[in-house]
C-alpha cells in the first residue's frame, strides 16, 4: 500500500511540475491582444566589459542589472558593423550595410546618406499605425533628404552626427541640436543631453500611450567627448567614462519606470544594446571590451560583440541567458513579426526573427553571421568558429584600413573568446569550408551606391 501511495505522490508532483512549466510557456506566448510598443535604447561605443552583467567592472548599472534580471541577456550578440553609420543602417533596415552603400562613417555636409530606396523599421511600423520617434544621435546623413523625418520617424530630437564632429566652419558645420527639421541650439550643452533625451523620450511615450509606438532612443554617449550632468559627474570610481555610463543606466531606469507608471510595461518590449564596441584607444576616456580582443573599427570580438538585454514582463522569461548568435539586424524582422507587418518580397532581409530564441525555443536563427570592414567581408562566425579574412590596420590619420589575412585566421570562440590562439593550421578543412561559404555569401549581395572615400572636411 505504501508503494502505491508513493507512486501516486510522484505522479502528482510530476503532473504539477508539468502544469507549472506549461503555464510559464503559455504566459510568454499567449496571443497578443493589441500590437506591442517597442523601445530600442542604443548606446554609442559602449563596450562588452562596461556592464556588470557581462564583466567585472567598477561602473554601477543597477537599472540595467535589474533589466537583465527581469528579462533576457544575450552573450553572443553582434552589432551590424564596427562603426557608427554602418551599424545604424544595419539596425534600422535589417540588412548588411553594404546593401545600402553606407560602408563607412558619414561626416557633416556630405552629399550622402541613407538612400530613399531603403525601408526603415520606422517606415514599416508606420504602416501598422505606429507612432514613431528618433531621440538622440542619427548619423545616417545630415542633409534634409536624409534626416529621420524623411525615413519614417514622426518626431526627431537630437544630433545629426557624432558629438566630436565640431571643427570650425567652413570645414564642418557647427554642432547643432535639432528638433524635427529646426536647429534649436548651438553650441550644444552636451552635459545635459542624456537628461534631455530621456525627458523627450518619456514625453513622446506619454503623448502616444493610447496607440502603439516605436521609440528609438540613440544616446550620444559614451562616444567622446564625454559629458555628464552635474548630478552624475565625479560620482563613478571609473572616472568621467563611468559617470557617463551610470547616467545612461539612470536613463534606462527612468524609461522603464515611465512605462510602469503608464501601465504599459506588459505591452512594451524594451531592448538595450550598443552600436559597436568601445574606443579602447581612448584609454580612460574609452570603454572596455572585457576579455574580448580589440575594439571599435575592428572585427575582433571586442569591436562587434556588444551587450544586449531585452525585457518584456509576462512575455519573456525573467533572468534568462541565451548563448546563441544574434545580430542587430534581427531587430527589424523580430519587431515586424510582433507588429504583424507585411512580408517584404522586394528586398533581401539579412536579419532573422529572434522571438523563439528569446523565449528559449531556439538556440539561434543563424547558421552563419558575417562581419564587414567597409566593402570587404572580413570575418564569418559559424557556431563556435570564427574565420578572419581581413584585419584592421591603424593608419597615421587615426583611421583603420582593412588588409587581407594571408592566410586566414581561425578561432574557436567557445575555448578562446579572446581570439589569441589561431588554430587554422590544425583545421585546414574547416578553413576551406568557411572560406567557400563566405565567398558564396558575398556574391549574393548586390551593393548599393558605395560611398566614396572621405578625403577630409568639405
Amino acid at each position: 500500500m505504501m508503494e502505491v501511495l508513493n507512486l501516486v505522490r510522484i505522479l502528482f508532483l510530476c503532473s504539477f511540475a508539468l502544469f507549472s512549466f506549461c503555464g510559464a510557456v503559455t504566459a510568454v506566448q499567449q496571443p497578443l491582444q493589441q500590437p506591442p510598443n517597442f523601445v530600442i535604447i542604443l548606446a554609442d561605443d559602449l563596450g562588452y566589459g562596461d556592464l556588470s552583467v557581462y564583466a567585472k567592472t567598477s561602473i554601477r548599472t543597477p537599472h540595467l542589472d535589474d533589466m537583465a534580471a527581469q528579462g533576457v541577456k544575450l552573450t553572443n550578440f553582434y552589432a551590424g558593423a564596427a562603426t557608427c553609420t554602418p551599424s545604424r543602417a544595419a539596425l534600422l533596415t535589417g540588412r548588411y550595410p553594404l546593401r545600402s552603400g553606407l560602408i563607412r562613417v558619414l561626416h557633416p555636409r556630405e552629399r550622402f546618406g541613407l538612400p530613399d530606396s531603403e525601408l526603415t523599421l520606422a517606415e514599416l511600423l508606420k504602416e501598422q499605425a505606429y507612432a514613431t520617434a528618433c531621440v538622440g544621435k542619427w548619423h545616417l546623413g545630415d542633409l534634409p533628404r536624409f534626416r529621420p523625418t524623411r525615413h519614417g520617424f514622426d518626431y526627431f530630437y537630437g544630433l545629426l552626427y557624432s558629438n566630436d564632429m565640431t571643427l570650425r566652419p567652413p570645414n564642418f558645420s557647427r554642432l547643432w541640436l535639432w528638433q524635427n527639421n529646426e536647429a534649436i541650439e548651438s553650441p550644444v550643452a552636451q552635459q545635459t543631453l542624456t537628461k534631455r533625451y530621456t525627458k523627450e523620450a518619456i514625453t513622446f511615450m506619454e503623448k502616444n500611450k493610447t496607440r502603439p509606438f516605436f521609440l528609438y532612443l540613440a544616446h550620444t554617449m559614451p562616444h567622446v567627448p564625454l559629458h555628464a550632468s552635474a548630478e552624475f559627474r565625479n560620482r563613478s570610481t571609473r572616472g568621467l567614462y563611468g559617470d557617463v555610463v551610470e547616467e545612461i543606466d539612470w536613463s534606462v531606469g527612468e524609461i522603464v519606470k515611465a512605462l510602469q507608471r503608464m501601465g504599459l510595461a506588459e505591452r512594451s518590449l524594451v531592448v538595450f544594446t550598443s552600436d559597436n564596441g568601445p574606443a579602447i584607444e581612448r584609454g580612460a576616456f574609452g570603454g572596455s571590451a572585457g576579455a574580448l580582443r580589440g575594439g571599435k573599427q575592428t572585427v575582433w570580438e571586442g569591436g562587434v560583440r556588444v551587450p544586449f538585454i531585452a525585457c518584456w514582463p509576462g512575455r519573456l522569461p525573467a533572468g534568462s541567458i541565451r548563448h546563441g548568435v544574434a545580430t542587430a539586424m534581427d531587430l527589424f524582422p523580430t519587431l515586424a513579426e510582433l507588429a504583424g507587418a507585411r512580408n517584404l518580397k522586394d528586398r533581401s532581409i539579412d536579419g532573422r526573427s529572434i522571438i523563439n530564441m528569446l523565449v528559449g525555443k531556439q538556440e539561434s536563427p543563424h547558421s552563419n553571421v558575417y562581419c564587414f570592414l567597409g566593402k570587404n567581408l572580413a570575418a564569418i562566425r559559424s557556431g563556435p568558429w570564427k574565420l578572419h579574412l581581413f584585419k584592421s590596420e591603424l593608419q597615421l590619420n587615426g583611421l583603420r584600413k582593412p588588409v587581407p589575412c594571408d592566410p586566414p585566421e581561425l578561432y574557436n570562440l567557445d575555448d578562446d573568446p579572446s581570439e589569441r590562439r589561431n588554430v587554422s593550421k590544425t583545421n585546414p578543412a574547416l578553413v576551406k569550408q568557411l572560406s567557400v561559404q563566405a565567398q558564396q555569401f558575398e556574391i549574393t549581395i548586390v551593393p548599393g551606391q558605395l560611398l566614396p572615400s572621405w578625403r577630409g572636411p568639405f
